[in-house]
């Protein structure tokens, strides 16, 4: 049996009070409990920023990279063992901005792995800076007159890129929240749930009451086709982005690994004898001379 007391480790998070992160981290944790996976099973690839430090928060076994390359980093390790759940994290700026090239490449390909992206509409770790996720006319400490950018819809941006699992969550709904990492992390192929995460510090627009006020639950609406992409987009126009739920799923997309000549998922790399064999090297190597 997997426990929460598994997940747990010393170290305290310095979030500020009331972050919508500290609500993510119990999340993962409680989905990986209820999933029954081991800590050890578990590989988090963060990014950087305040969501990026999550991976240091939990037992499990974690790496923080590169500004907005959690996501090569989490695709190599699931190609290499495929007996690990992986997933990425890190937050809107990390992953809309920096990292945008390399989750638009990761929707299309398809490895069969999780993104959760902390979305507070704002770069919080370097003092309240606008984000592609930003609205516009936002005022943060770079845009005195407010953001004349629009902000990106990452969830158009995955339908297009055609995405196989496509999810939006609220750290205000736990229990929904919870619900949705299950099924992402259970889902053959890439899934990416973006989770409205507020900052208490510096976003004193999009808060926590407004995100109650404005959000609409897709559970809630009845004859919700979320197999239909068609569908997917109309809601996503018709309410602005601002849902939460399970917004689009393809079971019928083959994964990543699936296509690769050779692959043998029985026997990962992580298992194989990676010893030199000088003369595979050698002649290797006369194919280029």
């Amino acid at each position: 049996m997997v426990s929460l007391k598994d997940y747990r480790n010393d170290v305290k998070p310095d979030w500020c009070a009331g972050c919508g992160d500290f609500s993510v981290l119990a999340a993962i944790n409680k989905a990986a409990v209820e999933l029954e996976i081991k800590p050890e099973n578990l590989v988090i690839s963060a990014g950087i920023g305040c969501s990026g430090k999550i991976s240091g928060y939990t037992r499990a076994f974690g790496v923080q990279g590169l500004h907005g390359r959690s996501l090569p980093v989490a695709q190599g390790i699931k190609l290499a063992n495929q007996d690990l759940t992986v997933v990425a994290m890190g937050g809107d700026g990390d992953g809309y901005a920096i990292g945008i090239g390399h989750a638009i490449h990761a929707m299309r390909r398809n490895v069969n792995m999780t993104y959760v992206v902390m979305d507070n509409q704002l770069y919080a770790l370097t003092k309240a800076q606008a984000s592609p996720r930003s609205d516009n006319g936002f005022v943060t400490t770079t845009s005195l007159d407010g953001a004349k950018d629009e902000p990106l819809s990452p969830m158009n941006l995955a339908l297009s890129s055609n995405i196989s699992f496509l999810a939006q969550a609220f750290t205000g709904n736990m229990k929904q929240l919870v619900e949705i990492l299950k099924e992402a992390i259970e889902h053959k192929g890439f899934s990416l749930v973006n989770v409205f995460s507020p900052c208490h510090t510096y976003n004193y627009q999009n808060t926590p009451k407004w995100f109650k006020e404005n959000l609409i639950n897709l559970d809630d609406l009845e004859n919700y086709d979320c197999n239909d992409k068609f569908s997917a987009y109309k809601i996503l126009d018709q309410y602005k982005n601002l849902v939460t739920g399970v917004i689009y799923r393809d079971e019928n997309k083959i994964i990543f690994e699936d296509t690769l000549k050779g692959y043998n998922k029985s026997e990962p790399l992580s298992k194989a004898d990676l010893t030199i064999n000088e003369k595979l090297l050698d002649e290797f190597c006369d194919r280029f001379r």
